[in-house]
């Protein structure tokens, strides 16, 4: 044992120098966005209500652009380990080419098909005033968010390409001063303070338009002024080695995860759609347990991350035994941590849906789902250091195949019967959906085990 713990304790080292960083990043974000739920909530039910559905939306186009910078990531990440920096150079190119056309895709759908997916969220039979109100709310709030997709989506670009060539700081600091800029606005002109406008819900998505164009300018300005520290940022508009043999090899490798974080996204949008067909109360439950949960998963979303970066840089150097060995070092690790992690959000279940101006059941029923996610965060943050270790080799398809493989195969389908062709409560329905997640940590156990990811996608 104190070999095993000597052997793995530069790994632990070496997670937490890049993990910390991004917790705080995302840590302080996802606060922050709390806040702001926190002050739609204040608005009304119905309002607050109207924000989830179009969050769940944007969620699924967020997650796309995650994807399509995370395949180009592997090759920025073992490019690094290389020290090839124009293949850094190319990577994020590639990165900039596919976070505009993505962007125009997603605003183009939105456009064309917003109206139909909000109905989607909203109960056959529930009243037509209230139907009425939250599909109005939401529409509203979707045309003002549309105008935060393209710089949202040029920061990820620059903050994943800085933070995969060990640069954590920069992404940190843009964001801080971004989720400050956000929290100011939604302040003022959500409750029309310091005599500006009450403007409401469509209040909080100016200021979340304004903080994320604050956030790409502060990447964007920073990361050119400082070339000589980002030697690959040199003449990133003006020329290149980008060969198209190697933009069809990082797209090989970049589509799979494209279409498994959209897949998976939609997958987590349609079973909160099959949580909808119990009432518009379970959707304004779902919103605020959401918003605790993503505070506290941002401790297991930065430990996976870390470990992708950590083995992708070794697969480059390559050391792909050295690789197999630390993966499930640091999975353990980052699975007993966040059972710390979960100990502490079940311990916020009776007092964070107080503080919501809504009715008493939303609020009982919050705490209940709130432990129940509390006592599945373990699973979670096994699968997701799965997730990361998988895809850190290039071999995306076992990556696509593990993630929404499993979602659109087992659980959805489980989900859509129980919701649609049963009376089944919410409780019973959602413990089922995070139980069924236990199947796949056997199967992401064994995908490690047999070695099948370890690839250098770089020679």
């Amino acid at each position: 044992m104190n070999r095993y713990l000597k052997e793995s304790i530069p790994y632990y080292k070496w997670m937490l120098r890049i993990s910390i960083p991004t917790m705080l990043q995302n840590g302080v974000t996802n606060f922050v966005s709390m806040l702001d739920n926190i002050m739609v909530g204040q608005v009304g039910t119905l309002e607050m209500t109207g924000v989830s559905i179009v969050n769940q939306l944007l969620f699924v186009f967020n997650l796309c652009i995650f994807g399509a910078m995370s395949g180009a990531g592997i090759f920025t990440a073992q490019f690094y380990g290389k020290k090839d920096t124009d293949g850094v150079k190319n990577t994020v190119q590639f990165k900039l080419f596919t976070a505009l056309l993505f962007t125009a895709l997603g605003i183009g759908v939105f456009l064309l098909l917003g109206d139909g997916l909000i109905s989607a969220y909203i109960q056959e039979g529930a009243d037509p005033a209230e139907a009425a109100a939250v599909h109005q709310f939401a529409k509203s709030y979707l045309g003002v968010m549309l105008f935060s997709t393209f710089p949202f989506a040029i920061a990820q670009a620059y903050a994943s390409s800085l933070r995969e060539t060990k640069d954590r700081i920069v992404p940190l600091v843009a964001t801080l001063i971004a989720v400050g800029v956000n929290l100011a606005l939604n302040y003022t002109l959500i409750f029309g303070h310091f005599g500006a406008p009450k403007l409401g819900i469509n209040g909080a998505a100016i200021a979340t338009v304004i903080a994320r164009v604050a956030e790409c300018t502060i990447l964007v300005v920073w990361s050119h002024t400082h070339t000589k520290k980002y030697p690959f940022i040199r003449r990133l508009f003006t020329s290149t080695t980008l060969t198209l043999p190697q933009i069809k090899k990082i797209a090989v490798v970049s589509m799979p995860l494209v279409a498994n974080e959209a897949l998976w996204a939609a997958g987590m949008a349609f079973l909160n759609q099959c949580y909808s067909m119990r009432g518009l109360s379970v959707v304004a439950a779902v919103n605020i347990v959401s918003t605790l949960n993503n505070v506290f998963n941002v401790s297991f979303i930065a430990f996976g991350c870390s470990i992708g970066i950590i083995l992708s840089q070794l697969m480059g150097a390559g050391k792909k035994d050295e690789a197999k060995k630390a993966s499930m070092r640091m999975i353990w690790f980052a699975v007993f941590t966040i059972v710390l992690v979960a100990i502490a959000m079940a311990g916020f279940s009776g007092i964070f849906p107080k503080i919501y101006n809504t009715e008493e059941y939303v609020r009982t029923l919050s705490t209940t789902l709130i432990l129940i996610m509390a006592a599945f965060m373990p699973v979670q943050s096994f699968l997701n250091a799965c997730y990361f270790s998988l895809r850190s080799g290039g071999k995306t398809l076992i990556t696509f195949i593990f993630d929404s493989g499993f979602m659109w195969c087992i659980v959805i389908p489980i989900a859509f019967c129980l919701s649609r062709f049963t009376d089944v409560d919410i409780v019973p329905l959602y413990i089922t959906v995070q139980a069924i997640e236990i199947i796949k940590c056997i199967i992401g156990y064994v995908f490690l085990k047999k070695g099948w990811w370890l690839n250098t996608v770089v020679e």
